[in-house]
């Protein structure tokens, strides 16, 4: 194994064995030596990948938003697209809202969905107050347990905007 596949093995086991953990305990009574001991990896390696346990959060998502956004066909309603991935990945973030971990989620959808440097003054006002709506109105769907289907909370939030 390269370096690179190392890395990618160790980052891997770290976030399946949080992940693992999370389903039994709270985040901050989980310790970085119990999480490398649950991946079969040296806490040190756990330092040459993350800087604190929510890392491995971010990191995850990020990956699989981004693995989304790659596979997501260009015709498909971003509304509609947004819901479903989060479905996709609803026992990950129902977990997260369980632990009291699903505000972390924002910094994903802003980075990716957020006002951006290059924008004018009046477009970034724009953009943050659409993404933080967004993320308003995907942390209640989670809350309440993503009861309605994808489409449904993509209509819902279209007759919202129109």
């Amino acid at each position: 194994m390269n370096n690179a596949e190392r890395n990618t093995y160790v980052k891997r086991q770290l976030t399946a064995a949080l992940l693992e953990l999370l389903k039994e305990k709270e985040l901050r009574d989980i310790s970085v030596s119990e999480i490398a001991c649950a991946a079969g990896v040296h806490r040190v390696s756990f330092y040459r990948s993350f800087h604190e346990k929510e890392d491995i959060l971010q990191d995850y998502m990020n990956a699989t938003y981004e693995e989304w956004e790659r596979q997501r066909a260009p015709s498909q309603d971003n509304a509609a697209g947004l819901f479903a991935y989060m479905a996709q990945n609803g026992p990950f973030y129902l977990l997260l809202h369980r632990r009291g971990l699903f505000s972390l989620f924002k910094n994903v959808l802003l980075a990716h969905m957020g006002p951006r440097p290059e924008f004018s003054n009046h477009m970034a006002y724009a953009t943050a107050f659409l993404a933080h709506g967004i993320y308003g109105w995907i942390a209640e769907w989670v809350a309440r347990g993503m009861q309605e289907s994808p489409e449904e909370m993509a209509a819902l939030l279209a007759n919202q905007v129109t």
